[in-house]
């Protein structure tokens, strides 16, 4: 059972979002916060797998709220809500450690989706918004290409190839299918990547490769 908190300062938006994920048999919503205090507080009481936190909301903002959350002794992983999908907002709730994004418009099906991919390890970035948060990373915090290049040459050529799959939004069966190997052998190697490159997610491990040149 994937254990789940719905954040939003919107009360509609968190019954919408609840409805649709209790209609899930292997999803429970177990917390529900109005803001970013709100949900720290329902993050220390109960145990939660992932928290759908909204990003503009009042007292404390989704994306010190994700931080926070990302800091806690057992942290749940983030997905970030937004209803633009030009929210200058966006990348910088990646970097403070969600593991993707959507739009509130997104397909209901889609929502599960993610929900489900994200807590079995991989990452998600709404297709309509992918390349506009790449291009802002590049445009606002983008290491030189031979900073990222040094930091990717530890890993191993195997890994190499790992990543590059990863950073094309590859998940672990995907990679696994792609390099004939075992799914918990790719778990394995995108663990050592994540360690290597000192990145939280797969989300920063995908934008450092297409920074040093490893993906498109």
């Amino acid at each position: 059972m994937i254990r789940v908190m719905v954040v939003d300062d919107d009360a509609l938006v968190r019954l919408g979002l609840t409805d649709l994920l209790d209609g899930d048999a292997a999803i429970e919503v177990v917390a529900q916060a109005a803001d970013g205090l709100h949900a720290i507080e329902q993050a220390t009481a109960h145990r939660i797998d992932i928290a759908l936190v909204d990003i503009r909301m009042p007292r404390m903002d989704g994306i010190i709220a994700t931080k926070r959350l990302r800091a806690l002794p057992h942290p749940p992983k983030v997905i970030s809500l937004t209803t633009f999908d030009l929210d200058e907002y966006v990348y910088n709730a990646l970097a403070a450690g969600a593991d993707g994004f959507l739009l509130k418009d997104t397909d209901p099906a889609e929502i599960l989706r993610a929900v489900h991919l994200v807590a079995a390890g991989s990452a998600l970035l709404h297709p309509a918004a992918a390349r506009r948060l790449i291009d802002c990373y590049h445009r606002t915090n983008r290491p030189r290409a031979a900073q990222a290049r040094t930091r990717i040459d530890p890993l191993t050529p195997r890994e190499k190839d790992v990543l590059a799959l990863l950073a094309e939004g590859a998940t672990n069966a995907d990679i696994a299918n792609a390099l004939g190997m075992r799914e918990s052998t790719v778990k394995s190697h995108v663990s050592r990547i994540l360690t290597t490159l000192r990145v939280t997610n797969r989300v920063q491990a995908a934008l450092l490769a297409r920074d040093a040149g490893l993906a498109p």
